[in-house]
């Protein structure tokens, strides 16, 4: 929950294409009007949505109003939205539909926080979220959703995960993906925590992890531009 007109406004000045990379920029709802005037080649996605179509439902927001907005994308499960709006695994599931059915691409959420990460229980808490979506949208679908993990101790702490500890976990998920029956070699998996221009090369370079979802670093031109060239490079 950050920006405003004029903020946006300097960001989008500082913004460009970086070749071989897909940047998708997930705004707040109000701001999609404003990310209309965009620079050429950068996607728009949303931090939410409703998993109703449409209806007696005020304040939320659907999918259909996010495509009229041009939107390809769309952020479900962030670990924020679970912890302090209560959504459960089946609701992520849900609104994971919603989005592929109007035709948009659903970025999925999962992590563990430090308390389950120390209980080595984090693929078990990664599986059981992945498999509230799978349950809701069969193998065949969930194959077309992008996920990303997000260990919850490591967003916006300043506290990165390890190379080799996202290098692991990504790992993980894919081959649970694979055992699922879904065809994992075509599943983006992005890596979300603490990312910032001097960590980005070197976890992206790692085996499974096939970009970010940017933060913080994300409020700053330089930095994300910086984040989005190492994402080039590794590409």
């Amino acid at each position: 929950m950050n920006g405003s007109l004029a903020a946006n406004r300097v960001l989008l000045e500082g913004l460009s294409v970086q070749p071989g990379v897909e940047v998708v920029l997930c705004v707040p709802y109000p701001y999609l009007a404003q990310l209309q005037e965009r620079p050429a080649g950068l996607m728009l996605g949303a931090q939410d949505v409703s998993e109703h179509v449409a209806g007696a439902y005020t304040g939320e927001v659907s999918v259909s109003m996010l495509a009229d907005f041009g939107c390809r994308y769309v952020i479900v499960g962030h670990s924020e939205r679970r912890a302090l709006f209560g959504e459960d695994d089946l609701m992520v599931g849900r609104k994971a539909r919603a989005a592929l059915e109007g035709g948009l691409v659903p970025i999925v959420c999962v992590g563990e926080t430090l308390a389950e990460r120390d209980a080595g229980a984090v693929l078990q808490v990664i599986g059981r979220q992945l498999a509230a979506v799978r349950e809701v949208l069969g193998a065949e679908a969930m194959g077309e959703v992008v996920i990303a993990y997000e260990p919850v101790w490591a967003i916006g702490s300043g506290r990165s995960a390890t190379v080799e500890q996202v290098a692991e976990v990504h790992r993980d998920i894919r081959a649970w993906l694979r055992g699922q029956g879904i065809a994992a070699g075509g599943v983006r998996i992005l890596y979300g925590g603490s990312v910032k221009p001097d960590n980005a090369r070197a976890l992206f370079a790692a085996e499974d992890v096939d970009g970010g979802l940017i933060g913080g670093a994300s409020l700053v031109a330089g930095d994300f531009m910086a984040i989005c060239r190492a994402a080039a490079e590794a590409a």
